[in-house]
Parts: structure tokens; sequence; C-alpha cells
């Protein structure tokens, strides 16, 4: 078995890797070759949480597979635990490994930390959908929550858009200010801002990522302007709810990254249903749909499309394998016996 370690992934394995992953995956998904049952999440006091996640994609020449695993097709079990609590203790948020499987053979055939891929696959699944669901020219990105996640969601986006603006908030103006000062160097091109409130953001960007673990709606969905692409990844139960209502309701298209998941995660659409003001049968279409072009993108301008993203194993798998694939063409990595 491979071991392939948080730091060696780093070096080798970034925003524009996981983009050319999950591109075939989302093909394979509308090509019915992909397995992906619901997900066992296990919850803690202080909202925490664990999720056990396993999934299967087949016919891995259409994932460009060069014989890294059987074509027969890989199988694949994420870990993922999220702990809010732990930056206090000098701990990350999110801790996560997944396991290769190859579906040949049964052999077990790599161990990789997926904490940076669990990120990396968020943020490249935001700028899929972006590239679908965003004016073309959309250039202001506002970002609400500067945790771990915001920094690859940001890189997402500037891989489909050039960025013009970006503002970020967050409840401490600190941690805002930092991811700024961080991302200067990255983004010499684009002017970066703190903004003063979550409205005033969403008011100035035509683009918005809520990247929160909030049980209450972190902005008021009225200050969303005409044509705004917004994109909300950091809720992923249904006691979690990052927009509001009005948000749900103005919306012209959602847009879910599984048409499953979110039924029983998305707390702020699960919510919406219950209030008899929304039904999931108004979904337009989930990211595969839309990114293999059976289900229209965008279409007009003046289009309010919310994005809702939970989370799928096989999105993982993607990252993994691509991961995994390019480690072997560089002989980086620690073989072990299990």
């Amino acid at each position: 078995m491979l071991i392939l370690s948080e730091a060696q992934i780093r070096s080798f394995y970034g925003i524009r890797e996981a983009l050319r992953d999950l591109l075939p995956a989302l093909e394979a998904q509308q090509a019915g070759q992909v397995q992906n049952p619901p997900r066992l999440v296990l919850e803690s006091p202080g909202q925490a949480s664990t999720l056990y996640m396993p999934s299967a994609i087949g016919e891995l020449g259409a994932l460009g597979s060069k014989g890294a695993l059987d074509n027969k097709g890989v199988l694949g079990s994420k870990v993922v635990s999220v702990f809010p609590q732990n930056p206090a203790q000098g701990r990350p948020t999110t801790q996560a490994v997944t396991l290769l499987t190859d579906a040949a053979t049964g052999e077990h055939t790599a161990l990789l930390n997926a904490s940076h891929l669990t990120r990396l696959r968020t943020g490249a699944l935001t700028g899929i959908a972006a590239d679908h669901l965003a004016r073309p020219d959309a250039g202001r990105l506002g970002v609400i929550g500067t945790g771990g996640m915001a920094p690859d969601q940001i890189r997402g986006v500037a891989a489909v858009r050039e960025l013009r603006e970006l503002r970020l908030f967050n409840l401490s103006a600190d941690k805002a200010q930092q991811l700024a000062e961080a991302l200067r160097p990255e983004l010499p091109g684009t002017e970066i801002l703190v903004a003063p409130s979550a409205e005033a953001l969403v008011e100035a960007s035509d683009m918005v990522v809520t990247a929160t673990q909030s049980r209450t709606p972190v902005f008021d969905g009225a200050a969303l302007q005409p044509g705004t692409f917004l994109s909300g990844i950091g809720s992923y139960l249904p006691s979690m709810r990052e927009v509001d209502l009005v948000t749900v309701q103005r919306a012209d298209k959602i847009v879910l990254d599984t048409l499953e998941g979110p039924r029983h995660e998305a707390g702020e659409l699960i919510y919406a249903q219950e209030q008899g003001l929304w039904s999931f049968e108004q979904v337009h279409s989930d990211l595969a749909g839309v990114a293999c072009g059976t289900r229209p993108g965008r279409e007009t301008a003046d289009e309010i499309i919310f994005f809702k993203c939970v989370g799928a194993a096989y999105f993982d798998l993607a990252v993994a394998l691509g991961a995994y694939q390019e480690a072997q063409r560089r002989g980086l990595g620690t073989l072990a016996e299990v």
C-alpha cells in the first residue's frame, strides 16, 4: 500500500489538477458509472461530526487512467472529521483520509491524507459551477467565512474567472484581514477588501461564496443583486442554514452538487421545503448535468443562481485517484505492508 502525506500531496496537487480530475468524474456520473451511497454521519458534542463516505467509479478509461488501477474501476472510502472547536487547541478543523481499493482485485492500493484534497475538491466544484452558472463577465467575488475552506474556494473561482475584486467577511475581522494579506501575493491583479458586513459584501459582488458552518443564515437574501451566482458550501447537516428563505425563493435556478445528498443534508433547502415555500421538485439540475451539457447553465444575465454543495464521496475518490496516479509517476509516497 502506498501512503501519501498531506505535505507530499501539497507538493504536486493543486486546484487546477482537482479541476482536471473532477470533470471526467462528472462525466462518469452522467454515464451511470458512479456508485455513491448515502454517507453515514456521526455527530459529537460541540457541533462536531465524523463522516464515512464510500463510493465507486467504474470504467476508469473514461477518467484517463493510465493503468494505475485496473480499468474495471476503483473503490474508495473517505473518513472526515469536522471539529469546529479544534483551532482553539491548535488543531485543524477538518481532518480526513481516503482509502483506495482496486475494484478488480480488492487490493487496498493507497491511503491518502485527504484534508488538503477535501478543500481542493470543494473549491474545484465551486469553480466548475461558476464556469457554467456565473455571468461570463463576472469579476467581483465575495466570500463569507474565512476559515480553512475559503482559500481554495477563491482559487477555484479564480481559475475560471478573472477576479477584479475580492471581498472577505468574517465575524472576526482580524481573521478576514489575515486571509486578505495572505492572498495578495497570489492575486496581484485583484483588489482585496475586508467588507464591513455580510450584506455590504453581497451587494457589491456578482459571485458570492458562503463557507461557514452556521446554523442561522449569514446574510439577508434581499441584498442579492440580479445576475448573482451564489455557492453555498459550508453547511452540510440538516441543522445548518447558511442562506435564508428569501435567498431560496429569489433564486431563479438551484443547482445541487448531487441530486440525492442535499435532500438529506442541505439544511436551508430542507427548511424551505418544510415551510412549504419551496420544493426539491424545483431543483434545476445537479452539477454533472450542467457541466456535461444535458441541462442548461446560465441563460440570462439577470438570473440569480444558487449552487448548493454538501459534498459527495465520488468527488473525493476522483481527486484521490488523480493524486495517487501523479504520486506514482513522481515516485512519491511510502510503501507499507499492511
